[in-house]
């Protein structure tokens, strides 16, 4: 890794392989039942923040394509300028999440699938507070997390010649996070990678 924090790393990271990380046509793939699921439970036209919206597919699309409102944050330039082309009907800003000043009470539902674990762990609990900030009374929070506690990067990510950067916590930090933010879990599974896997949370704001 390059002496640049790990925020720097992990833009430069996405913007280097946004195309080998996903193509502008990929399809759902394993968020498939996860963002049908979420499309049910909100009401018809909600405001949905995606954070780590990545190029916007599949969230964006898909919810998009659903009715809801759809606003993406993420930190890849390249990334965010993707989205804008395969997503016209959403709105996307490029920014670090953790540094955004969400309105309160402005979103029905907040996901977060693959983007907290690039988070420098000092940061993480408070994103999660911001998110639950954010959401209407009962809101509907997506998220992914780690499952056993572990930091490292990749110099060779994907094959390709950038680096990117995780930070992980153990499941059962997050839960206790989610707790303290003010969030009901409702549904927790572990999803399999490779030698190990991540945490899926399903939580509502109480």
């Amino acid at each position: 890794m390059t002496d640049d924090g790990p925020v720097e790393v992990v833009r430069r990271g996405y913007d280097a392989l946004s195309w080998r990380y996903r193509a502008d046509d990929a399809d759902a793939g394993q968020y498939a039942p996860w963002i049908a699921e979420l499309s049910a439970a909100i009401p018809p036209h909600s405001r949905v923040l995606d954070i780590g919206c990545g190029c916007g597919v599949p969230v964006a699309r898909d919810l998009t394509a659903a009715g809801h409102r759809v606003t993406g944050v993420d930190l890849s330039d390249v990334q965010i300028e993707r989205a804008r082309r395969l997503v016209p009907g959403a709105t996307f800003i490029c920014a670090d999440a953790t540094t955004m000043a969400f309105p309160p009470e402005s979103y029905e539902a907040v996901v977060a699938l693959y983007s907290l674990i690039h988070v420098p762990m000092p940061d993480q609990s408070a994103l999660l507070r911001a998110i639950a900030g954010c959401l209407v009374p009962d809101g509907l929070v997506l998220l992914t997390a780690g499952w056993k506690a572990w930091t490292g990067a990749d110099s060779a990510w994907l094959g390709g010649t950038a680096t990117m950067w995780w930070s992980h916590a153990d499941v059962a930090t997050y839960r206790r996070w989610l707790a303290d933010a003010g969030l009901d879990v409702t549904r927790e599974e572990f999803v399999p990678e490779g030698t190990s896997g991540h945490s899926l949370f399903w939580a509502r704001r109480g």
